[in-house]
């Protein structure tokens, strides 16, 4: 409890920080840079293998009830809604969240934080809000990316053991999805992006313990943001049907 005030607190001083001004945009630029375009390839790659892999999985199970026609209506509502966003941003806690914490840890253990607040720059502002900021913008942009990739990917998967064509697969695609299904699947993972980017920052900005607490830090944040990414889906989907309800 008394980490989850830390974080809480952590939090609010980031809305602080982002309002008051002179912006690093360099740094939020270099960042989005190294967030996004360095995340990219395992996020298609690994978008474009989940595409694959449910399509061929689903298939058998269609094909016992006579329905392989409904295959690609199956498939890019549980891509766009669950699949491509969540697994995109397990991805990213992985990779950028141990990434940050491991960098502002070895920064706080070095006490090169420390020499920034010295020398009259504000760490926080430079580090942390830049570093939220570029999650939260670069991961919707990567999730909706992960769509297309995984999309294609199924599109690929329906022609290994039948037939079907590029417009009959698009347009039952773009038949069955519907603005319901994407603008919730992508405004989460704001709130992914968010999470991922707070946590690894706040573990790496209260590293210790030498290089151990770096270790630590990356170790923890990867499993405390993945945490929040499952608890936001789930708090996304109750939200979602509720509003689909009424």
């Amino acid at each position: 409890m008394i980490e989850v005030g830390l974080i809480t607190r952590f939090s609010l001083r980031f809305f602080r920080e982002l309002f008051k001004p002179h912006f690093e945009f360099s740094e939020f630029l270099r960042q989005c840079f190294f967030i996004g375009n360095k995340s990219l390839p395992l996020v298609a790659i690994t978008a474009f293998i989940m595409g694959l892999v449910i399509t061929i999985q689903s298939r058998p199970t269609l094909v016992e009830f006579g329905a392989q026609a409904w295959l690609p209506k199956m498939v890019s509502v549980s891509l766009v809604r669950e699949i491509a966003p969540v697994i995109t941003a397990l991805i990213c806690a992985g990779k950028i969240g141990s990434g940050i914490g491991a960098e502002l840890g070895s920064m706080k253990v070095t006490e090169q934080i420390d020499a920034m607040d010295v020398s009259g720059t504000n760490p926080y502002k430079f580090l942390v809000v830049t570093r939220v900021m570029a999650t939260t913008l670069m991961i919707p942009i990567l999730a909706i990316l992960a769509d297309s990739v995984s999309l294609y990917g199924g599109y690929l998967g329906s022609n290994i053991h039948g037939v079907v064509s590029w417009n009959l697969y698009w347009n039952q695609v773009f038949d069955t999805l519907v603005f319901a299904d994407v603008i919730p699947s992508i405004a989460k993972t704001f709130f992914f992006g968010f999470a991922i980017g707070i946590i690894g920052c706040f573990k790496g900005f209260n590293s210790s313990k030498g290089t151990e607490g770096v270790g630590q830090s990356a170790n923890s944040a990867v499993v405390i943001s993945s945490l929040l990414v499952f608890i936001i889906d789930l708090l996304a989907v109750q939200i979602t049907d509720i509003l689909n309800l009424n």
